[in-house]
């Protein structure tokens, strides 16, 4: 007999942890190779993981909820094979000195952590005079410590959420606004304690509105979120946010927080378009054996639009634009969860109207059936989101962070516009449409990005109502 490790595979580059859903075997349950063990959860999407062997259930590490490294051990599998059994002793050895090796390791990579400015927090807790080293952080939480400059002894001060009292990502978000609220009212009352401050604050001073003498503090300083002392009281109904519902709220907020978002409107004629698809989507149905979206004409015209424009397609990192080469396209799909998701078609600038299609409705229908890949709703360079399909006019889309901007497109809509002809002006009915795009103001100025938005507009506009499917 052997026994083989089960551990959590790596999922992408920017993933370094996972959350354990459920497990599909108990202890115990014989698996054949391939075989789905255990479902687990990333801050990308749900994954299954599948036994790398034939055999039986042997020793299960971790538990549900349980968030884990990747490459650490989750299971214990026994196979038939030459190699000796080991003694339950011998297996319990073992995964004690790896526990003790993994808080080394944690201990020695945080402690190298070099902060920016450390913060002393007034009313440090007792325990945190003595600092235990070998307290275990996941990959993740160290990151963002070492980007905010927190030092080790703010980490340990920190009472965390997570199992076994681990400080989890938003347990240090958390004690980071805490820290700036508190920096914030030190300036302004440097003769007050912070903890003189906290215990002077009631809730009332936290909602009203500021004096005007207050208001112009610091108006790009962000929002601290004041503690809830709501009433649940009466005919109401507490229903607590899913784990895919706040990960969305966290992005949502952290991209206000990082981009200056601006917007800018336009309408667009659709009627060729319109028209065309109305033609040509039996025949290419019955041609290609795909269904022909608006999504993927829309796609084509943002394509090209890219392409003429490629400072839209970057990010920025520091003071440094990155303009990336292949366009990555996402497109916001909703789940019946209610929630959205964002797949993603990679190198799409060198997919032509059929290889669109083919990939937007497979990316599509496997994400409604919660079935995509971690690479697939990574690495995106700009986003479309298709709130027509909610019967919406326009809207002012978030930006997907790192990208610089996100186009939104409205319902279609007949209207009588006036139209201008060698015989004079006329008045005809139209498909008209609103396009909306917001951009990252820090970068993309009002010129670019109105010259951009007007360019998928003529390209919407100018579609060639002749071409072959």
């Amino acid at each position: 007999m052997a026994i083989v490790e089960l551990v959590i595979p790596k999922m992408g580059e920017s993933i370094h942890e996972a959350t354990i859903i459920s497990w599909l075997k108990n202890v115990g349950d014989t698996i054949e190779e391939d075989e789905t063990i255990l479902e687990i959860a990333t801050d990308k999407v749900d994954s299954d993981v599948p036994s790398p062997v034939q055999g039986t259930i042997h020793k299960i590490l971790a538990q549900v909820n349980d968030v884990v490294p990747v490459g650490q051990s989750v299971a214990l599998i026994e196979t038939s094979g030459a190699a000796h059994q080991p003694e339950i002793n011998q297996i319990q050895e073992a995964e004690a000195k790896k526990e003790v090796a993994t808080a080394e390791h944690s201990a020695q990579t945080i402690s190298a952590i070099q902060p920016k400015a450390e913060y002393q927090p007034a009313n440090l807790p007792e325990k945190a005079k003595f600092i235990v080293t070998n307290r275990f952080y996941t990959p993740l939480v160290k990151t963002i410590a070492k980007q905010e400059g927190v030092s080790l002894k703010e980490l340990e001060s920190i009472e965390g959420s997570g199992p076994k009292n681990r400080v989890t990502k938003e347990d240090l978000f958390r004690y980071i606004n805490l820290r700036q609220s508190e920096n914030k009212h030190s300036i302004a009352h440097p003769a007050i304690s912070v903890q003189q401050q906290r215990n002077n604050l009631s809730s009332a001073d936290i909602t009203k509105e500021p004096k005007a003498s207050q208001a112009s503090d610091s108006p790009m300083s962000k929002p601290t979120p004041a503690a809830s002392n709501s009433s649940y009281a009466g005919n109401k109904e507490i229903i607590e946010l899913d784990r895919m519902r706040k990960m969305i709220s966290n992005h949502m907020i952290s991209s206000i927080n990082t981009s200056a978002h601006v917007s800018s409107f336009v309408e667009t004629d659709v009627t060729k378009m319109v028209l065309w698809r109305k033609k040509a989507k039996k025949a290419y149905q019955e041609t290609y054996g795909e269904r022909l979206t608006f999504s993927s004409l829309f796609a084509e015209a943002v394509i090209s639009a890219l392409k003429e424009f490629p400072t839209i397609n970057a990010s920025l990192d520091g003071d440094k634009l990155i303009v990336k080469k292949n366009i990555n396209l996402g497109i916001a799909t909703a789940l019946p969860s209610g929630h959205l998701i964002v797949p993603v078609i990679g190198e799409a600038e060198k997919l032509n109207l059929l290889g669109l299609t083919e990939k937007l409705n497979d990316l599509t229908n496997r994400a409604r059936d919660n079935k995509l890949k971690p690479n697939e709703i990574q690495g995106g360079t700009f986003t479309i989101s298709n709130i027509g399909t909610f019967g919406n006019l326009m809207g002012t889309p978030i930006i997907n962070q790192p990208q610089m901007a996100i186009l939104a497109i409205g319902a279609i809509k007949k209207k009588p516009v006036i139209m201008e002809t060698d015989h004079g002006d006329i008045i005809a009915i139209r498909h008209m449409m609103f396009l909306s795009l917001s951009f990252d103001h820090r970068v993309i100025d009002g010129f670019l990005g109105g010259s951009f938005l007007n360019r998928i507009a003529e390209n919407i506009e100018n579609f060639d109502s002749n071409r072959q499917i």
